[in-house]
């Protein structure tokens, strides 16, 4: 409680005390008036208690009408009886003094049984001292017998018959009523201190009663009036200042429970011991027993027994909830998923729950009196045996939860369990004494996991590792001191081919087979994981150099023919490697091997690449290419550039060949050897060669307008010319700009021709057809045969500058291969355009071997259109 709080409430509860203490205090001056002489007796005692009673009934009223506003109805009501009986017993003295004489001894009788009852009601509700009505009853009957005996003793004891019946009426009802108020205050389960006020408030107001009607029945003076008046002031003091220290919201949590405070069942053989040894002594000094002592005696065995019958009906009600419980207890445990057992001190097992037969199949003469260990797997007792004794010897870290114990047990069928076990320390529970085991079978939960694990880690189609387990293997590879080994990422080319001409299910056969073969080649120590779709990797122990070697026979053992049902099946292999100890982390070194990877796909497939820095800065550009390259023609950074083609033996032009720029803004000039692949991956290939021939017609049809007859070549390549509209896109490039068909030329390189040569030759007979003139570019390069030559239908062989030689180059020989490919052209019908040429003595030597064109930079290098147009104006156009 903060202080200012605590504060506040000492001060209430002074401003609470101090009406009754003025009131007391008055009181008492009034009696000591009365007593030196100076005030009547009667007059000045009922004056001072009816002050008394005045200020505590009303303090007593307010409080138990604040209770019910607060509380409700329950807990004012011990308040409220308290403040009656208070005014009983100040009324009482009040009406004895205004009484005649010879009534005041009956007034008195009525006042005393009328507040002993509002006392003893008041006690009884207050709360926490009596919380049901069987409670109230017992606390009645506890009393009533201690109080009958002591009045037996008393009547016994002295010489009969010198009491008058008054004032033995008024000590039993005394004796009775204080029993009860002891019995109660002192049982009071909760605010015993209050109960203890409030009991010594009410018992002082009942002695005083009890004094006053003896007093009358004895006829003393009237002087003798102011004791009993000193009582009855004290007495609603004490009362009041106890009700007000009761919480009216507070419950005991045990009342149901039997009592085992001072004056429970030990108790009620007080009143027969009083009774029996106040008899034995009657017997012994006087020899017989009177009427009223009979009376009295004979009243101790009601009580005694209704007593007993109520402690006799208390005993089977806990009986009846102890059984319930247990009955409940044991459904629990029986009915649980956990095998509970209690373990001693010496580690052997004292009891176990009903459940171990149903759960593990264990009957207690397999359990019982064995140590707790020999029931585990022989690797686990150990373990399990340190567990238990550092709970015992108090070693156990206390973490706010029980120490956890995973062990294989043995059931019943001779089988072990997978099973988990919490250890509870109950040595403080006298009931329990031990430690308490709950055993829990968590084997089918460990199953899940594995699979789980499994689902997690594994590839459902191949069986391999998959990219976690492959990231983990390589983090637990690097985390080795010392260690070495390379990581081998695995590209399969053609797999989109089987899928689509076989069907998924032998795609999947096939992805099956590779990580077969996989598995063979790699080593016990080597994790090989399939990483997705058609892409493959392996980690693997050895250095360099092996692990070279390893890819290498990897490419060897997937390139071979896969026999399926049906059907045999070919795939190209690209393998990258990458240093394990490179690289920031996991990712990174995963990184790397895949760039290696990309590296080899580009450089042909079919081969095994080794990550360096500068293949990083190859693959760097290239996807940088790759990101900028899409969308390049509509934001206008394509370009052509033009290199005139002029006749030989007069030095005039002829034509123009169409090259292709890339002017990106972030990566610069990109020339068409390192665009046209990066095109080709990206499905732009297409795109670029419509822009190309949009723009290289419009350009030819604005060197028209002099009357200058040019022709326009442009580049492309075999899938271009094979694709479905290329015919119908050169047929509207010709027809927009009103050019004659013989004016454009469509080039094809030698090199890429043979792969594709039945589709080639066919798209250029159809170009023929059109009108369009065909050229065979970098002719000397490839490997195309005679025959294959004699097929395709060209109207030009653009030699490669190879074949042109300086006459140095060729002395010796008897004729330079120039000759003989122009000897060849004419027997074919074909022209010859030597391109290429670099130096004077090259364009001498094409121009000797007969060749009528040529194109090089000896010539005129690759100049913008504009450039161009201005070289051209040096050349008057023809007359028509």
């Amino acid at each position: 409680m903060p202080v200012a709080q605590h504060l506040r409430a000492g001060t209430r509860r002074h401003q609470v005390r101090g009406p009754e203490l003025v009131a007391a205090s008055t009181a008492l001056l009034i009696l000591l008036g009365a007593a030196g002489g100076g005030l009547p007796p009667y007059p000045a005692a009922a004056v001072a208690v009816g002050l008394t009673t005045a200020v505590v009934t009303t303090r007593l009223v307010r409080l138990a009408l604040r209770l019910h506003a607060g509380h409700g109805f329950g807990p004012c009501r011990g308040a409220g009886f308290l403040a009656m009986g208070v005014l009983a017993s100040g009324g009482t003295l009040t009406a004895v003094t205004l009484a005649p004489p010879a009534a005041r001894t009956q007034v008195a009788v009525t006042g005393l049984v009328v507040a002993i009852a509002l006392f003893l009601l008041g006690m009884l509700l207050l709360p926490g001292t009596a919380s049901t009505v069987s409670i109230r009853l017992r606390r009645g009957f506890d009393g009533l017998s201690l109080g009958i005996s002591l009045a037996f003793s008393a009547w016994v004891i002295p010489p009969a018959g010198r009491m008058p019946p008054v004032a033995l009426v008024a000590g039993l009802l005394a004796a009775g009523a204080l029993s009860i108020i002891t019995i109660t205050a002192l049982r009071a389960a909760a605010h015993r201190r209050a109960a203890l006020f409030c009991g010594a408030g009410a018992g002082t107001g009942v002695v005083g009663l009890a004094v006053l009607t003896m007093m009358l029945a004895y006829q003393a003076p009237p002087a003798a009036v102011l004791l009993p008046a000193g009582a009855l002031v004290l007495g609603p003091v004490l009362a009041g200042f106890g009700a007000r220290r009761a919480d009216p919201v507070h419950r005991p949590t045990d009342r149901e429970l039997p009592e085992t405070h001072v004056s429970a069942y030990p108790l009620l053989t007080v009143p027969a011991v009083v009774a029996t040894l106040a008899a034995v002594y009657r017997l012994v000094t006087v020899g017989e027993f009177d009427r009223t002592s009979i009376v009295l005696g004979l009243a101790v065995i009601p009580t005694l027994v209704v007593r007993e019958v109520l402690a006799v009906f208390d005993i089977r009600r806990y009986a009846r909830r102890l059984v319930s419980q247990e009955a409940h207890f044991r459904s629990l445990v029986s009915g649980a998923n956990d095998l509970t057992l209690v373990v001693g001190d010496d580690l052997l097992v004292r009891w176990q729950s009903p459940a171990a037969a149903r759960l593990f199949g264990l009957s207690d003469a397999e359990v019982l009196g064995r140590p707790f260990a020999d029931l585990m797997h022989p690797d686990d007792g150990p373990d399990v045996t340190a567990v238990l004794t550092d709970v015992l010897t108090g070693r156990q870290l206390s973490t706010g939860r029980p120490p956890l114990v995973t062990a294989r047990l043995a059931d019943g069928h001779g089988a072990w369990r997978e099973t988990e076990s919490t250890v509870s320390d109950q040595r403080s529970v006298p009931e329990v004494g031990a430690l308490v085991v709950h055993v829990r079978d968590v084997g089918e939960r460990r199953r899940l996991e594995r699979t789980l694990h499994h689902l997690s880690f594994t590839d459902q189609l191949t069986g391999l590792a998959n990219r976690r387990e492959l990231m983990r293997a390589i983090v637990t590879q690097r985390g080795v001191p010392g260690h070495t080994g390379a990581v081998l990422v695995v590209d399969l080319h053609g797999m989109a081919g089987v899928n689509d001409v076989h069907g998924r299910e032998v795609g999947d056969t096939v992805l099956i087979e590779v990580g077969r073969r996989l598995q063979d080649v790699a080593g016990c120590d080597d994790v090989v994981a399939r990483l997705g779709g058609d892409e493959f990797a392996l980690v693997t122990v050895d250095g360099p150099v092996l692990a070279y070697g390893l890819g290498t026979r990897l490419l060897t053992v997937l390139t071979e023919p896969y026999q399926l049902p049906g059907a045999v099946v070919t795939l190209g292999v690209s393998i990258g490697l990458a240093d394990l100890s490179g690289g920031d982390g996991v990712d990174d070194v995963l990184r790397r091997a895949d760039l290696a990877r990309r590296r080899a796909r580009q450089l042909g497939r079919n081969r095994v690449e080794w990550y360096d820095a500068y293949l990083a800065e190859q693959l760097d550009r290239r996807m940088d290419l790759e990101r900028e390259l899409p969308g390049a023609v509509k934001r206008g950074e394509l370009d052509l550039v033009y290199q005139p083609v002029l006749g030989l033996h007069d030095q005039q032009p002829v034509g123009t060949e169409a090259f292709l720029r890339w002017r990106s803004p972030a990566l610069g000039t990109v020339l068409p050897a390192e665009l046209l692949p990066v095109a080709d991956d990206l499905g732009l290939l297409d795109e670029l060669g419509r822009w190309v021939i949009q723009t290289a017609c419009r350009q030819l049809a604005i060197w028209s307008h002099g009357g200058r007859r040019l022709w326009m070549a442009v580049n492309v390549s075999p899938g271009e010319l094979c694709a479905d509209d290329f015919l119908s896109a050169v047929s509207a490039a010709l027809t927009a700009y009103q050019l004659a068909p013989d004016r454009l030329v469509v080039e094809v390189a030698e090199p890429r021709v043979a792969a594709e040569l039945p589709p080639v030759v066919s798209q250029l007979a159809e170009l023929r057809a059109l009108g369009v003139r065909t050229a065979l570019d970098d002719f000397g390069t490839g490997q195309a045969s005679l025959a294959q030559l004699r097929r395709m239908p060209v109207d030009f062989l653009k030699v490669d500058r190879g074949l042109v030689v300086d006459r140095s180059a060729w002395r010796g020989q008897s004729r330079p291969l120039i000759d003989v490919v122009v000897s060849l052209g004419r027997r074919l019908g074909v022209e010859i355009i030597a391109e290429g040429l670099e130096s004077v003595e090259q364009v001498d030597q094409a121009r000797t071997a007969g060749c009528r064109f040529g194109q090089g930079n000896a010539l005129s290098r690759p100049a913008p259109a504009e450039r161009v147009e201005a070289y051209l104006e040096e050349f008057p156009a023809p007359s028509r």
